[in-house]
């Protein structure tokens, strides 16, 4: 397995964060480092994510990426698991026209619980927003099964 694992957009899959089949989704990409055990993604967002007008994110989109990053650390372990509780500290604006950095780590497992954390940074490494979430393992042929049964709406 290689030591850096750059992961673009699935082109089937609909996720709004980092899923290439979403025509109005922000296609997400991200790297995952092996040896580090850290998921990594840079972006420029843009002015289409500012919240309230003023050149800062909004808040949910701040939320958004480091759900996104956190739950790809699952794939350190080989785990699907969706996201049960996430707390998140704002801890100064971010501007919507600068490059960010994000990055997510596994900090514990207890039964099927795992718990992630990420952060997000400028340029110049000062942390902007930080998070950490539990997020429960889930029976993938379970969930698969359940969605045939009752397919999702389209």
């Amino acid at each position: 397995m290689s030591d850096i694992i750059k992961l673009d957009p699935n082109p089937s899959n609909k996720c709004f964060g980092c899923g290439g089949a979403n025509d109005a989704g922000m296609k997400l990409a991200f790297e995952q480092d092996n040896v580090k055990q850290r998921i990594t993604g840079r972006f420029v967002l843009g002015e289409r994510y500012q919240g309230g007008g003023g050149g800062m994110m909004h808040g949910g989109i701040i939320a958004l990426i480091l759900d996104e990053v956190m739950g790809k650390v699952s794939r350190f372990t080989g785990a699907t698991a969706v996201t049960a509780e996430m707390t998140i500290n704002y801890l100064k604006p971010i501007r919507v026209d600068r490059e960010i950095i994000v990055e997510g780590w596994h900090e514990e497992q207890k039964g099927r619980n795992l718990f992630h954390a990420g952060e997000i940074r400028d340029a110049d490494g000062v942390v902007l927003a930080r998070g950490r979430a539990r997020f429960v393992v889930i029976d993938r042929e379970k969930y698969a099964a359940d969605l045939k049964k009752e397919p999702v709406v389209r």
